[in-house]
């Protein structure tokens, strides 16, 4: 098998089952233990991962069937973060475009607000029990393919600034960065040594730089955008610092999609296109495009030639399916901003994952398998070494 990314990607969560989503509601009601949740668990992984073969999926995920969210794993494991219950709303930085659509959601179970309580330590494996769970379920040749999806490290940042961590426990951002990005060597080391290849980092964060709104409000309480996303770039670069040269790491950006598919933020790539793409040391970028608010196409003329872009261009929200002689015409498109050989440094996805919420978008499990069936279509018939 051929190195990741592939030409007919996914972006990582699935559509889980009923007897799973009853399965840990009874565990938060208290009615059943997490020991008796794993074997239903299990059970779901093994299912979903049946599934993702038979379209030909290769890049294959457990469907993010352990977590309530798409970022959790990471922060919720770290030494020093701890769970804030019924958090004030002091805490929030309402000009970070999700926290508004939080706030005014009606799931049953909202997100998490985890902050940091003292020294950042990884002392125990995050996403290593996540991924030695799917290998059982893979032939030998399949464990180069398959993929973990990380949170984003600065999204407890953003979102909680200046309450994201305490002054007397790290005078700064760059030092509250700093064992962030120790733990997430430690981690992806970790993971490369189960056998892990591909990593993807899930983040919104960096999208919403592309919102005049957010850029607006950060602007209006003294925070500078442009030296913000900076720090975060750097960030992202500490974290992956050292890694093996064969472990594949993407990063995957959109505006939202939270239950039945609510999205946060508009903004074209332009805006921070050419930091991104040149400074960020990712192997491979994944772009939300099924809309017409995440702009055009221009932008990826700013992707250095040895970086790669897997084209969000089927929706994941909605149960409707794309027209096929479209979604190759839009591949084509996009390849004629990049240059020579710009088609052979592209692929397709979904624009996001099918429930980053564990309640999922607003389709059924034969919808999610037409959408994945033709992502896989559409690659074939673009790519002769899809």
């Amino acid at each position: 098998m051929a190195p990741p990314p592939f030409r007919a990607d996914h972006i990582g969560s699935l559509k889980r089952p009923d007897d799973l989503l009853r399965a840990r509601a009874a565990v938060d009601a208290g009615k059943m233990t997490k020991e008796q949740l794993r074997p239903i668990e299990e059970v779901a992984i093994k299912n979903v991962v049946a599934l993702q073969k038979e379209v030909g999926i290769k890049s294959i995920t457990d469907g993010e069937f352990s977590r309530h969210m798409f970022f959790d794993g990471f922060f919720n494991n770290l030494e020093g973060m701890e769970l804030v219950k019924n958090p004030p709303r002091e805490y929030f930085n309402m000009w970070v475009p999700d926290i508004k659509g939080f706030f005014e959601s009606h799931a049953e179970k909202p997100a998490d607000v985890i902050l940091c309580r003292g020294k950042l330590v990884r002392n125990k494996p995050m996403y290593r029990p996540e991924f030695e769970l799917l290998k059982t379920f893979l032939k030998p040749e399949e464990v180069g393919g398959a993929k973990i999806t990380l949170c984003a490290p600065e999204w407890f940042h953003l979102r909680h600034i200046p309450h994201a961590y305490p002054k007397e426990v790290y005078a700064d951002d760059a030092a509250y960065f700093a064992d962030i990005a120790k733990a997430y060597r430690a981690e992806l080391a970790d993971l490369y040594g189960a056998g892990c290849r591909s990593v993807q980092f899930d983040d919104p964060i960096l999208a919403y730089f592309c919102s005049e709104s957010m850029l607006a409000g950060m602007k209006a309480e003294g925070y500078d955008s442009d030296a913000m996303l900076d720090s975060y770039i750097k960030l992202y670069n500490d974290c992956i610092e050292g890694r093996p040269k064969d472990m594949v790491v993407g990063v995957h950006l959109c505006r939202g999609n939270f239950k039945n598919g609510m999205h946060f933020s508009e903004g074209g790539y332009d805006k921070i296109s050419r930091k991104l793409f040149q400074e960020l040391n990712a192997d491979t970028f994944y772009l939300e495009y099924d809309t017409e608010r995440a702009g055009g196409f221009e932008p990826l003329a700013d992707l250095p030639a040895h970086k790669t872009v897997v084209l969000g261009l089927v929706t994941s929200k909605f149960p409707k399916l794309e027209d096929k002689g479209a979604l190759i015409a839009r591949i084509k498109e996009a390849a004629s901003f990049m240059g020579e050989a710009g088609l052979e440094r592209l692929m397709i996805s979904p624009q996001c994952g099918f429930a980053s919420h564990e309640e999922g978008n607003d389709m059924t499990h034969d919808d999610v398998k037409k959408k994945l069936q033709l992502v896989v279509e559409v690659s074939k018939a673009v790519w002769s070494d899809a």
